[in-house]
């Protein structure tokens, strides 16, 4: 496979970019909800739900709630074992068997997370929910948005993490009332019965790719199709790469730490955002309103950066959302009153965008062809700096007693992260945007 491109023809974006932001076929929209679904549940199940789960799980265990925090950082890292297994099944059975398999672990694991009355098992559970229901989301749902929409990525990606911002709208007042009504064994029950029901209904409905469907990637015509993209299907499950010759390429690196530290950020914010509001002075009702409040600005969010995404591209989108992040957060950390309502619309709007970059970076560099083998290397680096969340904000809950000093930190890595950004080959091995001559 030639993947030097320097030689090729770069197609004019205005041609070869479909800009709709809607037209995607019933089926389309089939694919995208599903996503949305699975990401629905893993922000419920791992980040915003732990803000009563693990709280919740320490208070009945008798276990200092720092070191139950801690232990989404240890899920987080044997996650990156299980994203390793997932990514390779990914390949071999595809993104619609694999999501089924990893709901079904998600839901039983997380039953397993309510009957637990160890912090050993309590853990367990949770690196099994934690890798399952990422797997899900990011593995066999990225691979889904960059086989069916490689140049609507963009703004798909902002309709699919949609699911994030709604499971902080309802997952944690839902998860919220289950606990305190019903307990926390019997509270977890329904949504792991819930989720397993999403990789049911996706394993009979949803299609790999848009062709298993009689449709074509992006829901374009046949004309536009033989035209536009890249028609050739030699090595199409792995695209040529091996896992030596990712981890060689800078781009791959660069795409996994951009979106990865972005994804440590928001969900270092998010997992604690009840325990920050409430160290700010607030209720837990009051806080819990307030994340509610934030999921439904999210979903704007969301959607907005998805559309920056589509309209001016990937790295440019990446470097407006880390500006307006780090204005977020410095607004807060001045824990005055009009910083900190500021800064709750700030957030609402860069949650709702964090997750879009995840597959779409990914996707923009190294487009469609072997996406699954792509995305089964550059996900568990994004999983591994995802993870040390919990970790900074345990250390500072310990050293200073609140999350201020964490705050603080995120803001340093988002400036160093516009760096990052900066150098990226955004369409360095993208078939789909440059054809051989």
């Amino acid at each position: 496979m030639n993947q030097n491109f320097d030689s090729s023809i770069e197609i004019s974006n205005k041609k070869i970019e479909n800009k709709s932001i809607g037209n995607f076929g019933r089926s389309g929209w089939g694919v995208i909800i599903y996503c949305a679904a699975m990401f629905w549940f893993y922000v419920g199940m791992v980040n915003d739900g732990s803000n009563i789960t693990a709280p919740a799980f320490a208070k009945i265990s008798n276990t200092p709630y720092p070191i139950v925090l801690s232990m989404g950082t240890v899920a987080g890292l044997v996650g990156f074992l299980f994203f390793i297994v997932f990514g390779q099944i990914n390949i071999k059975l595809g993104a619609k068997k694999t999501s089924f398999i990893c709901m079904l672990l998600a839901g039983i694991s997380y039953f397993g997370i309510g009957m637990s009355n160890s912090l050993l098992s309590y853990a367990i559970c949770l690196c099994v929910v934690t890798g399952s229901v990422m797997s899900g989301g990011y593995i066999a749902g990225g691979t889904l948005v960059a086989k069916w929409f490689p140049k609507k990525k963009g703004i798909v990606m902002g309709y699919t993490t949609m699911g994030h911002n709604l499971a902080s709208a309802f997952y944690v007042p839902m998860i919220a009332f289950l606990v305190n009504f019903l307990g926390f064994k019997k509270g977890l029950m329904i949504p792991s019965i819930g989720v397993v029901i999403v990789g049911i209904i996706g394993l009979l409905m949803i299609k790999n790719t848009p062709e298993e469907k009689g449709q074509y990637p992006d829901n374009v015509t046949k004309e536009e199709y033989e035209e536009f993209y890249f028609t050739h299907k030699d090595e199409e499950a792995t695209g040529g790469w091996t896992t030596k010759k990712l981890l060689s390429e800078r781009e791959l690196w660069l795409s996994a730490v951009t979106t990865g530290i972005f994804q440590l950020v928001t969900v270092g914010v998010m997992t604690q955002l009840v325990v920050r509001n409430m160290q700010l002075g607030f209720t837990q009702v009051q806080a819990i309103s307030i994340m509610t409040f934030l999921a439904a600005i999210g979903v704007v969010g969301s959607w907005l950066f998805g559309v920056i995404d589509t309209k001016f591209g990937t790295k440019i989108s990446m470097i407006i959302f880390a500006v307006w992040y780090i204005g977020a957060l410095g607004l807060n950390i001045t824990e005055t009153k009009f910083g900190i309502y500021s800064s709750i619309f700030m957030i609402g709007m860069a949650i709702g965008g964090s997750a879009n970059f995840t597959t779409s970076l990914p996707a923009a560099i190294f487009g469609r062809f072997g996406f699954e083998k792509v995305n089964s290397v550059v996900f568990p680096i994004q999983g591994i700096i995802t993870s040390l969340n919990f970790l900074l904000s345990g250390i500072s809950i310990k050293l200073m007693g609140n999350l201020r000093g964490v705050y603080i930190v995120f803001i340093a890595i988002l400036v160093i992260n516009v760096f990052l950004i900066k150098i990226i080959d955004e369409h360095k091995f993208n078939k789909d945007f440059k054809l051989s001559k």
